[in-house]
C-alpha cells in the first residue's frame, strides 16, 4: 500500500510546512492497524525506523512523548529542527540497530 502524504506540521519535530506521512505508533504488524497514528515528516519517520525495531516501537516507544524522550532521537530532533522543510537527508540504520538484526 502506498503511503499518502500531504503538507502539514510534523508532530515529532514540530517543523511546519513539511511533507508528512502517517506513522502507526504501534506498528501495524504488531496489532496497531486501528490504533493511534501520528503525522510525521519523512526524515523523522525514516529516522524512527532506522533506530528502532517494530518490537521496540510497540512495547517501549508507542507515543510521541516517549519517542521525544529517547536520547538517540533527541540528538536527531535537535539537528532536524534546524533544517529547512525541503531538506530530505539520507537516513542510515544505526549500528546498534544493525547488531540487533544479527
Amino acid at each position: 500500500m502506498a503511503k499518502k502524504s500531504h503538507i502539514n506540521t510534523c508532530e515529532l519535530c514540530c517543523r511546519n510546512e513539511v511533507e508528512v506521512t502517517v506513522h502507526h505508533l504501534t506498528p501495524r504488524e504488531m496489532g496497531g492497524a486501528f490504533m493511534p497514528t501520528a503525522s510525521l515528516c519523512i526524515p523523522c519517520h525514516k529516522q524512527i525506523h532506522a533506530l528502532f525495531t517494530n518490537e521496540e516501537l510497540a512495547t517501549e516507544l508507542n507515543s510521541i512523548e516517549l519517542l521525544r524522550l529517547h536520547p538517540e532521537l533527541q540528538k536527531f530532533l535537535r539537528w532536524i529542527k534546524k533544517q529547512p522543510s525541503t531538506r530530505l537527508p539520507r537516513i542510515l540504520k544505526s549500528n546498534a540497530r544493525k547488531r540487533k538484526k544479527r
